[in-house]
């Protein structure tokens, strides 16, 4: 009996340490594309005539704290007027999100779409019932507190010159940042999720996916895919599959920028990575047969979707550690030599995230590694997340898109120094006109 659980748990660890070292590659070509971006001449932008037509959707419930200032930042977009056009999809709020929309609709000359949908159930859903209404040729989708940088249309359009490609996910940044330590380290993730992970995976032509806001994607790839599947919590995951799946490319662009608020709180955090892990399980059942067709991108793919349950996996750890301090391993030499291969694994990949943490950062920061040590926590903490996440899917329990509260706290010291002063100013007055409301 002995023999077969340190098997089992021998199996388990070999799947996590595989995982990792397969990641490894992913992250070190991401940040070694990044070092060397500053030297790279940036592509010219199109001339105003070839631009192709936006429709931006923004799908609204409750954000009276928040809608003002990404109306504020859409409005003043470096992009012709008649070339865009915002759609707000209003999904039954009961403060005073409908009425800041349609105020600014008629005090500002932009072309906007106030959308009433008769019946609230989720973002995927609200999604839909705007990409009905949309009109451009290109299909930007925002959280209503997303801040986008004012280059970001004419950004985007560059990729979408490659008529092979379908979608493209900007780079997200914490417009929160400052608030506290939680906020803080959340950016930072962030940060290396993009730019290093996310870079990497497009540097080596593997699986990028959507992050459900600052993300692009051709209306007409949308209307054959027929929109986003409104039974998934993460429908972002679900259709980059879907792209995947159908041969349809996806890339990751760092210069189109969008700041979003990141959670404050463990609680927000708790409910939003629940959410996030469920949808991306439920994604990985439902699309393991990309595993299947034996292409570089669809292995990556699943590889990617598998994430969640390895950080389940990696609870193992914990419980082997635990069960070998009060019961001796038999198997002592295979033991010894799997511990010193965590240690290799887990070295490696904190070299490169410690890299991709002074790299990321405008001028770098050599200091940001005095973080390493609470990315074990925070990955501990995660993987506590993923299993309450596995066990209401085993549970059965029904899917509830949760949406995340914001705040419309804006803490960040960076933001000043790469946006372009008059739009700030427009956050912070319209942040200073939410916390007085």
């Amino acid at each position: 009996m002995l023999n077969l659980i340190c098997i089992a748990l021998i199996s388990v660890l070999f799947f996590v340490y595989a995982w990792s070292f397969y990641n490894v590659p992913i992250l070190t070509a991401g940040v070694k594309h990044l070092r060397g971006s500053g030297r790279k001449s940036k592509k010219k932008g199109f001339q105003k005539r070839n631009l192709p037509t936006c429709s931006i959707i923004v799908p609204v419930k409750n954000e009276e704290k928040v809608i003002g200032r990404l109306l504020d930042a859409l409005s003043n977009l470096n992009y012709p007027e008649n070339k865009k056009e915002i759609v707000i999809v209003e999904d039954g709020s009961t403060d005073r999100t409908l009425d800041i929309c349609t105020k600014y609709a008629k005090n500002h000359q932009v072309c906007m779409k106030i959308l009433h949908k008769p019946f609230s159930n989720g973002k995927p859903s609200a999604l839909n019932y705007g990409i009905k209404y949309a009109k451009g040729e290109i299909v930007g989708i925002f959280d209503a507190d997303s801040v986008p940088a004012r280059d970001t249309l004419l950004n985007v359009c560059k990729y979408f010159e490659d008529q092979e490609v379908a979608a493209v996910q900007g780079r997200t940044l914490s417009i929160n940042s400052d608030e506290n330590m939680l906020t803080k380290f959340i950016s930072y993730e962030e940060a290396v999720w993009c730019e290093a992970y996310l870079r990497g995976k497009d540097v080596l032509n593997l699986f990028v996916h959507l992050k459900g806001s600052c993300q692009f994607i051709r209306r007409g790839v949308l209307e054959k895919l027929n929109g986003f599947d409104e039974n998934i919590l993460s429908e972002d995951m679900e259709i980059s599959a879907r792209l995947t799946e159908k041969g349809y490319k996806i890339r990751y662009a760092s210069d189109v920028r969008s700041w979003q608020e990141s959670p404050a709180d463990f609680k927000r955090l708790f409910m939003q990575r629940t959410r996030w892990y469920r949808g991306t399980m439920e994604v990985a059942f439902k699309y393991g047969k990309l595993m299947a067709k034996l292409s570089r991108k669809g292995i990556d793919a699943e590889v990617t979707l598998f994430g969640p349950f390895i950080l389940i996996m990696s609870l193992v750890g914990y419980l082997a550690a635990f069960f070998t301090f009060f019961v001796p391993m038999p198997l002592g030499l295979l033991w010894q030599i799997l511990m010193q291969f965590t240690a290799v694994i887990t070295t490696a990949s904190l070299l490169v995230c410690g890299l991709a943490l002074v790299y990321v950062s405008k001028p770098r920061k050599v200091m940001n590694v005095l973080w390493l040590p609470f990315i074990y926590f925070y990955w501990s903490l995660q993987a506590f997340i993923a299993l309450y996440a596995i066990l209401l899917i085993l549970l059965r329990r029904p899917r509830e898109w949760v949406k995340t509260e914001k705040k419309g706290v804006i803490a960040n010291s960076a933001l000043v120094s790469v946006c372009n002063t008059g739009m700030v100013d427009e956050v912070f007055r319209f942040a200073r006109k939410a916390e007085g409301a």
